[in-house]
């Protein structure tokens, strides 16, 4: 990591979202802190992706402020992003990181791309078409891409969602090392054993509110909200 002002905490102070004057997110008033990583889970249409949105500075809020590390503006290349579905360019493996650094204002030397392949596991993969690598190994790539930046905080909209086993398990890997080197992971999914595997703390959305911010373990074993205990046990949550 680079040896700059850090962006942490991001600080949330009554934020909401409205789009034609429907509400989709309302009333969040909280702190995203360093450690281990922050997991976004709730029904679908939730917020949880306009949540991260605003987070990472994409997004401007209608209701509240934020802010980062105390400041009122976040500096862009301190984020990453990676969709469920990420775009490949239309090159190969190893040019597709290399623009990621040159991207980043970074140099695209070889040592470095080959050092970011090998973190995603995709060194024999270097010159393929990215277009023709498989669905988890498109999401390592967006993963080496995003790594590229050196942020500080990296987000994460479902990366697993449409994954088989061995690629969600290879993905789950590439977070935690990741995390291993400083990096601060929010992160959404529907998977709630990824979740009790990944999480250092719960965000649990529903009705486009915040209803429990809470420590992994405490959220799984004792919800607080009777929406987070319907949540885990299967239940709809409107």
């Amino acid at each position: 990591m680079r040896d700059v002002a850090s962006e942490l905490p991001i600080g949330f102070d009554g934020v909401g979202v409205a789009f034609g004057g429907r509400v989709v997110l309302e009333g969040v008033s909280m702190e995203l802190r360093n450690g281990a990583p922050t997991v976004l889970i709730g029904p679908n249409g939730s917020g949880k992706t306009t949540f991260m949105r605003l987070a990472s500075g994409l997004m401007a809020p209608t209701m509240g402020r934020i802010t980062y590390a105390g400041r009122t503006s976040a500096r862009a290349d301190r984020y990453a992003f990676v969709l469920q579905k990420p775009v490949m360019l239309r090159r190969s493996t190893a040019a597709n990181v290399a623009y990621a650094l040159t991207a980043a204002g970074r140099r695209a030397e070889p040592p470095r791309i080959q050092e970011l392949l090998e973190l995603v596991g995709l060194p024999e993969h270097a010159g393929r078409p990215a277009r023709r690598l498989s669905g988890g190994e498109q999401q390592r790539l967006a993963l080496a891409r995003a790594l590229a930046r050196e942020p500080e905080v990296m987000f994460l909209d479902e990366p697993t969602a449409s994954l088989d086993p061995g690629s969600t398990n290879a993905v789950e890997e590439i977070i935690r090392k990741a995390v291993e080197q400083g990096v601060k992971v929010v992160m959404a999914t529907h998977d709630l054993g990824q979740a009790r595997r990944l999480a250092g703390d719960i965000l649990f959305l529903a009705k486009g509110r915040v209803l429990e911010n809470a420590p992994a373990s405490r959220f799984f074993a004792e919800p607080s909200s009777q929406e987070g205990r319907r949540f885990l046990a299967g239940e709809l949550v409107l």
